[in-house]
């Protein structure tokens, strides 16, 4: 397929496979969070926040008086098996924020990914991120990309916890309706062909985006690039 020319009101974007490179998550990320799971909730275990997590983990494990041992081992187990779980999710968010305000953690972006962003936004296009991580986590990989601080360039940030699953139609109709944008003027990014297919069962137009050398599956009939660089979107 050509490289596509699209008009759209609001470009939401992926970030793993997409705009940043998956082992930056997986070998990055993810390792830090995991070593400080179980500190992280044994420290902060008086804060608001991390007594939701707790919470909602022994909801999902239908045990209310669940020990935090049990709790911490849950959450271990579920980033060991990359479980799309919203209480990992939100705890990770947490300790990463942690993590890039401490200086130990930066962002990292594929290298035509700000140029198109600069761009796109230039030409009027608004841009949103949807990904598996917390959007605290996003706000934050995005603050500290070594091409500057990119945060400005976004309306907004959504996650499995404010949308929804990334597989399910139903989150891409509430991120249109929480940034008033009409799906059928969207456009969803992602290197992954089952979040593309959701994406359009909502009225977005998709690209899958296939980087060499990432484990992405195939474009599943999905317009196709290999580098934003490839793309021009302009505003509608």
């Amino acid at each position: 397929m050509s490289a596509p020319r699209l008009t759209a009101e609001l470009a939401l974007l992926d970030i793993e496979g997409t705009t940043s490179a998956t082992a930056a998550v997986l070998g990055t990320l993810f390792p830090y969070a995991r070593a400080r799971l179980g500190s992280w909730v044994r420290e902060h275990g008086d804060d608001a926040e991390v007594r939701r997590i707790v919470g909602e983990v022994r909801s999902l494990l239908g045990d209310a008086d669940a020990p935090v041992e049990r709790v911490v081992d849950t959450l271990a187990q579920w980033s060991d098996d990359d479980r799309k779980v919203a209480p990992l999710k939100a705890l990770q968010g947490l300790i990463w924020a942690a993590g890039f305000a401490a200086g130990d953690l930066t962002g990292q972006l594929f290298g035509d990914v700000a140029p198109a962003l600069r761009r796109w936004r230039a030409a009027g296009v608004r841009l949103a991120v949807f990904s598996s991580g917390s959007a605290r986590a996003q706000r934050a990989w995005f603050a500290a990309a070594p091409e500057g601080d990119l945060t400005s360039l976004f309306d907004g940030y959504f996650d499995i916890d404010s949308a929804g699953p990334k597989r399910d139609p139903a989150a891409y109709r509430r991120i249109a309706t929480e940034l008033a944008v009409p799906p059928r003027r969207g456009v969803f990014l992602s290197d992954v062909s089952a979040e593309l297919d959701a994406a359009a069962a909502a009225g977005f137009s998709t690209v899958a985006v296939l980087r060499p050398g990432e484990p992405h599956g195939s474009a599943g009939g999905h317009r196709c690039v290999a580098s934003f660089a490839e793309m021009v979107i302009d505003a509608a």
